[in-house]
């Protein structure tokens, strides 16, 4: 996936100056001389700032989370402002709009995935039996493992069935905390999204106010702008796209007789979200299927090759057809990026570490002395 911010669109001078004249002018003062930075001081800060985002991860993640999707829902907010709702009531009519089809989904989709997670068991059980059917190798040597395990053992122990003891371990609660943890974090993440959406440009005021000369006022407001337009722009295209492939996949699968095929096409769809590693779960995850619902090799692995020909054309045509050289930045960046939010938040990190990698390169884009990291981001 390449994605690049394109520099050139401004927010109109008309938008820059309202909002500069709505904050309360600053005085303005000469800058003193900044005194240099050791590089020393610089990695204990990036350390610092790195241990900080992991341990406060249950305070910080929601609020990022809130950030990044109120960028993307503001367009509709100033469509709504547009027919002249104020911004408290569009919130409030935009997030009932979101729980609804959140809602809608979850029933739909979510009801079949439970059911499918209940009969783990006895879906590996089945797979385990499907896969020693298609390759006869595996099943011998399955069976010459156990021989070997049983070297030595008397004919009663070979013949005594091995027990199961079931105990009662930490993993209820651990699964309750987690549960009341999420609950939690979707709440806090609501909240603040509400506030950001009512509060219109309040934020971006009181940001300007507090810049110290003119110039730095109007910059603050233009990497403002660019970033929401940005990551707007980018998220609205690639859920249209995650969209469109999840309905192709699903109807693929349905024609192929694959049960549950609207599940698969959501997860599909929300899998597009992370780069590089999604579309290889949903590949695993389609063969997996595959196998557990076909009796011959070649149309087992055919819902999985479906996926990947609809992959490979998203990716290679679809998405730079739509996004085109707008949204480019070099893959290494994006490949270590999603490794090092995963590895720090999991996977809300997956999915935000394009959306704040896009940031990163508009701030670097009017930044002359982040030119360097501006040049390594650059595809």
């Amino acid at each position: 996936m390449n994605i690049e911010t394109d520099p050139s669109p401004q927010p109109s001078p008309s938008g820059v100056e309202s909002i500069i004249e709505a904050a309360t002018p600053a005085v303005p003062s000469s800058p003193a001389p900044a005194a240099r930075t050791k590089p020393a001081q610089t990695v204990l800060a990036v350390l610092g700032t790195i241990a900080f985002l992991y341990f406060a991860r249950p305070v910080v993640l929601p609020i990022v989370l809130a950030c990044v999707a109120g960028m993307t829902l503001k367009p509709l907010i100033r469509w709504l402002s547009y027919c002249h709702i104020p911004p408290a009531l569009s919130a409030v009519i935009v997030l009932c709009l979101l729980g609804v089809a959140a809602s809608i989904g979850f029933f739909q989709v979510g009801r079949p995935a439970l059911s499918w997670m209940n009969e783990a068991p006895q879906h590996m059980t089945a797979l385990r039996q499907r896969v020693q059917k298609i390759f006869p190798r595996i099943a011998r040597f399955s069976q010459a493992a156990a021989a070997v395990n049983n070297l030595g053992a008397t004919e009663e122990e070979q013949k005594k069935q091995p027990t199961v003891e079931l105990k009662d371990s930490r993993g209820t609660n651990a699964l309750i905390n987690w549960t009341g943890s999420l609950l939690a974090g979707m709440g806090e993440t609501l909240v603040v999204l509400y506030l950001l959406l009512a509060s219109g440009d309040l934020f971006l005021q009181k940001l300007v106010r507090v810049m110290p000369t003119l110039h730095d006022k109007k910059r603050a407001v233009e990497i403002s702008h660019e970033i929401q337009e940005n990551i707007s722009k980018y998220l609205f295209s690639v859920s249209l796209i995650s969209i469109g492939l999840g309905a192709v996949v699903g109807a693929g699968l349905y024609l192929m007789g694959v049960p549950n095929a609207a599940m698969w096409g959501m997860l599909v769809a929300v899998l597009n979200f992370v780069p590089y590693f999604g579309p290889v779960a949903g590949i695993t995850l389609l063969a997996t299927v595959g196998l557990l619902t076909f009796d011959t090799l070649w149309t087992a692995f055919l819902p999985a090759a479906w996926y990947l020909l609809l992959h490979l054309l998203e990716a290679n045509v679809i998405t730079p057809l739509l996004l085109g050289r707008r949204f480019t930045l070099n893959p290494v960046v994006i490949f270590v990026s999603l490794i090092f939010w995963t590895w720090l938040w999991g996977v809300p990190g997956a999915l935000l570490s394009v959306p704040i990698l896009v940031s990163v390169k508009v701030i670097c884009d009017h930044v002359p002395s982040l030119a360097s990291i501006n040049e390594l981001l650059a595809n």
